[in-house]
């Protein structure tokens, strides 16, 4: 029996998270949470939800604004959490997301059981620029048994921070690639290129990057189009942004898509975006989600060497990569490969066979259950550790 601890379970972009954990078997999984959210949407039924105590909010007040440190969870919550876990007779807690973890710490050093964190990109910088909340990542880091990692990059970062890399593993996304499959594309003769970046409109996606790029490419390609799919703090800047390059006709906003939508919309398109690059505040990626979901179904990838980008696209080969930030090198790119229609048609392959050799769903899931068992100590564990 595993314990997932997901504090809301679960969010619209944490598809992710939900196809990891009912997809294991040789393992029983149950989750815990503060809120539980899109029931319908993710549906699952070994749930135990523990609300918020009356006093959370004066708890994290004192924490964060008196004391200037990560709050965490009172002795009445460690003892109730203690409770669920025991009742469950669960062997292992995994905790989703590094901060949360940091919050959990006295709950880690109190239960006798394993624990592991996973971490997934944001959560790996959160406020470490301040001394406490560094020290109480490192003693967080240092009470875990085991810490999983979506890239090589984050499990270096961590390394920085102070985690001994002995115990980072890595643990790819999942992708269900049987349910995405190839398909060649038919390029426009036409000059009606349809550009697609599926993505929180947050920073680190590098969205206005894209913005920029397609303007200079579609002042070539007048019958150009992009759609930009996803919700976030940025849709009206970025609406603006497309206004005043002219673009107001041709960039859409569908904003939040189903799965099912998302791959119509993959199909449909010929190039996919996604420049991202390192917030302000230092979020950075793994490995993103719709980028190999894309690349799965055929569609060319047009990133950067950013994060954990490079360890899922070799330049040239499986998908084009240029620096964070450079607007001239993506369009350029852009212009170059439409003007080179075989030289995509490979690209396209390489990229989907590269997404189904490194992270098809079936063969990651089998290597976290791996790390569960060396984290229990029922095996030695054989997956992939931080090089």
């Amino acid at each position: 029996m595993i314990a997932c601890y997901c504090a809301t379970f679960l969010k619209p972009e944490m598809l992710h998270i939900y196809r990891q954990i009912t997809s294991l078997t040789r393992v029983s999984p149950f989750v815990i949470a503060q809120k539980r959210e899109e029931a319908e949407r993710f549906p699952f039924d070994r749930i135990a939800v523990v609300g918020k105590p009356a006093m959370h909010f004066l708890r994290r007040f004192w924490f964060k604004q008196v004391r200037d440190t990560p709050w965490q969870i009172s002795p009445g919550e460690v003892k109730k959490l203690t409770g669920i876990l025991d009742k469950a007779r669960a062997e292992l807690l995994h905790i989703y997301f590094g901060h949360i973890a940091v919050h959990l710490q006295p709950l880690i050093r109190s239960w006798p059981r394993p624990t592991v964190v996973s971490f997934h990109g944001a959560d790996v910088m959160v406020d470490l620029e301040k001394p406490a909340y560094r020290a109480a990542t490192q003693q967080m880091l240092d009470a875990v048994r085991l810490v999983l990692v979506r890239s090589e990059s984050l499990g270096r970062a961590l390394v920085a921070v102070g985690c001994p890399p002995e115990k980072i593993r890595i643990q790819r996304t999942g992708i269900p690639v049987e349910d995405i499959p190839f398909r060649p594309r038919v390029w426009p003769t036409d000059g009606s290129w349809k550009f697609l970046q599926a993505s929180r409109l947050i920073e680190k996606k590098g969205l206005q990057v894209s913005l920029r790029a397609f303007a200079k490419f579609a002042a070539k390609y007048p019958a150009a189009t992009f759609t930009i799919a996803g919700e976030g703090p940025l849709r009206n800047a970025l609406g603006e942004e497309a206004a005043q390059l002219g673009l107001a006709d041709k960039v859409l906003f569908p904003g939040f898509v189903s799965q099912g939508q998302l791959r119509e919309l993959f199909y449909r398109s010929h190039l996919f975006l996604h420049p991202s690059e390192t917030g302000r505040d230092g979020n950075q990626e793994g490995v993103p989600n719709s980028m190999l979901e894309a690349m799965a179904s055929g569609l060319p990838v047009f990133a950067t060497e950013h994060g954990g980008i490079p360890e899922a696209i070799e330049n040239g080969k499986s998908g084009v990569l240029v620096r964070e930030g450079d607007v001239a090198a993506l369009a350029r790119a852009l212009i170059e490969m439409a003007a080179n229609p075989e030289a995509l048609s490979t690209i396209a392959r390489h990229g989907a066979e590269s997404v189904r050799r490194q992270f098809e769903q079936s063969g990651q899931t089998k290597m976290l259950e791996d790390y569960y068992f060396e984290a229990i100590g029922s095996s030695s564990g054989s997956g992939e550790k931080l090089s």
